[in-house]
């Protein structure tokens, strides 16, 4: 309908415009300051980098209603993914967010996100511009599996002071006798991670073709 739709540009704008925000913060601080701005980066941008992500928890939303025809498995992979190392790797550990990790991470995000989102934007006008659509289905498969790399580092790089804080560690008492070592979580979770990226690369091949391969005529709009 047209208010669902109104409704989704709505939300494609807005994450857009905090994304490009961020995306365009990063580069100037790098123009400006070099090595010394990758630093900082998470105390400079993160709290928009959190309510962005916080945002697109929507999108899961938006597919079990019906107004996304997005597959759900594929996109709760990608929203989690990054819930889970943003706010429960990065954010509860100081130690980390100073890592050059979470630059690289945070750019290979927002370069996803970017283009995403300004294609879904046109999409919603019934506008395809095909240079555009070759790129927001091509960038991801080139792009998503190095994010994942990304992800697992600073998994990795966290779980010494994981292990040295106990942060998330939880030992109940008697007389249960049962405790979470939550080091040992984050290595289980590794191994989900890359089972993930690999459905989630399948999908986005599928994507790839069903808009690419097909010769569909409105991707030939200019």
């Amino acid at each position: 309908s047209f208010t669902m739709n109104t409704y989704l540009f709505v939300y494609d704008l807005m994450q857009f415009c905090g994304h490009s925000w961020i995306f365009t913060n990063m580069i100037i601080r790098f123009m400006s300051f070099g090595k010394d701005s990758l630093a900082d980066t998470f105390y400079s941008i993160g709290l928009v980098m959190r309510l962005c992500q916080l945002l697109s928890i929507l999108e899961i939303l938006h597919i079990l209603v019906g107004i996304d025809k997005s597959r759900l498995f594929p996109r709760f992979l990608q929203i989690t993914e990054r819930i889970i190392v943003l706010f429960v790797v990065i954010n509860s550990q100081d130690e980390v967010q100073g890592k050059y990790v979470v630059c690289i991470l945070f750019f290979l995000w927002n370069s996803l996100d970017v283009v995403r989102y300004t294609y879904n934007m046109l999409a919603r006008t019934g506008i395809y511009y095909l240079p555009l659509t070759w790129l927001n289905f091509s960038l991801c498969i080139l792009l998503y599996p190095l994010s994942v790399l990304a992800k697992a580092f600073a998994i990795c790089v966290s779980l010494p002071y994981f292990e040295s804080f106990g942060t998330y560690s939880i030992k109940i008492p008697f007389p249960f006798t049962f405790s979470i070592y939550f080091p040992y979580v984050l290595k289980m979770y590794l191994l989900v991670l890359f089972i993930g990226m690999y459905f989630t690369i399948q999908n986005l091949f599928s994507e790839r073709k069903a808009h690419l391969w097909t010769g569909n005529t409105k991707h030939k709009r200019s």
